[in-house]
């Protein structure tokens, strides 16, 4: 840059351009906004993997009380398997199950849990909802 020194009609001498501190305030300023844009970059991208880790987990949670509901819940729970791994992806996703029968007719409350651990922080999901058993149909006979 070049710097122009001008006498003004009261003996000033003025200069054009950018004084030191001037410069090194401007550059300081502008660090400091790519580091906050950095930062938010950072924070962003570390949001949508977690959420892409949510939805990965409510979609197996999903699956797993479609099954269940397919099968039947008696059916499951004579199975005795009520835990389990998802090892496609990584993490690796634990699902666990529990029922609890209502005692109104053959209705059962399950419960699916589908965690996982993320950097130093485990995360989970949990699934709530009701489901008819099969049933044993009793025939009572009148005499």
């Amino acid at each position: 840059m070049r710097v122009i020194i001008k006498k003004d009609n009261k003996g000033f001498i003025r200069s054009g351009g950018f004084t030191l501190v001037e410069t090194i305030l401007a550059s300081v300023i502008l660090c400091a906004s790519i580091l906050a844009l950095g930062a938010i970059s950072t924070r962003s991208l570390s949001g949508t993997k977690l959420n892409r880790q949510y939805e990965t987990a409510v979609g197996w949670a999903e699956r797993q009380l479609v099954m269940i509901d397919y099968i039947g819940v008696e059916d499951f729970i004579e199975s005795g398997r009520t835990e389990g791994d998802f090892d496609n992806y990584e993490p690796v996703y634990h699902w666990q199950v529990s029922t609890q029968s209502i005692g109104i007719d053959n209705l059962y409350q399950v419960k699916v849990v589908v965690s996982w651990i993320g950097g130093t922080r485990q995360y989970n999901v949990t699934a709530d909802t009701r489901l008819n058993g099969t049933g044993r149909l009793i025939e009572v006979s009148a005499q």
